[in-house]
């Protein structure tokens, strides 16, 4: 499992010319699964993401959380962070999940985050146009 984190502004997503999430000052996440990939990673994961503290404290120093500033999280799944680029020119993705599988774990992890946190989400394989407001820029790749 993998993920790019960005602390936001805000942040949305589009399918078809329709805006379909948008959230406010919060956490920008791409998620994609591997093989190998369950619900015990998902939880480390996720505990990773809500404690995970970059967003400032009134020193300006990065001490807080996104559950600490009530922020939002919008999950955009991305298997294309499984991309291996080490031969050609052609990205492979035989890293990334099936989709089958991919879809429940992806579903298992909004889950887990929507009991703590408002979270938003993309749509599991379309073709989706995400916009942000990065803020910092902060951006973190955890990988498990």
């Amino acid at each position: 499992m993998k993920t790019v984190i960005t602390r936001v502004e805000e942040a949305s997503v589009t399918v078809n010319n329709q805006e379909i999430s948008k959230i406010k000052n919060g956490l920008l996440i791409l998620v994609g699964f591997t093989n190998n990939d369950n619900e015990q990673k998902i939880n480390y994961m996720v505990d990773k993401i809500l404690n995970l503290r970059i967003f400032d404290d009134t020193n300006g120093i990065m001490n807080k959380s996104v559950l600490d500033i009530k922020g939002s999280i919008l999950s955009v799944s991305q298997f294309t962070l499984y991309a291996d680029t080490k031969k050609g020119r052609r990205p492979s993705y035989k890293q990334a999940l099936n989709k089958e599988e991919a879809i429940k774990l992806y579903q298992i992890f909004n889950d887990k985050l929507k009991k703590h946190i408002d979270t938003k989400t993309g749509i599991f394989k379309e073709d989706m146009k995400v916009t942000s407001i990065n803020d910092g820029p902060v951006t973190i790749i955890i990988e498990n």
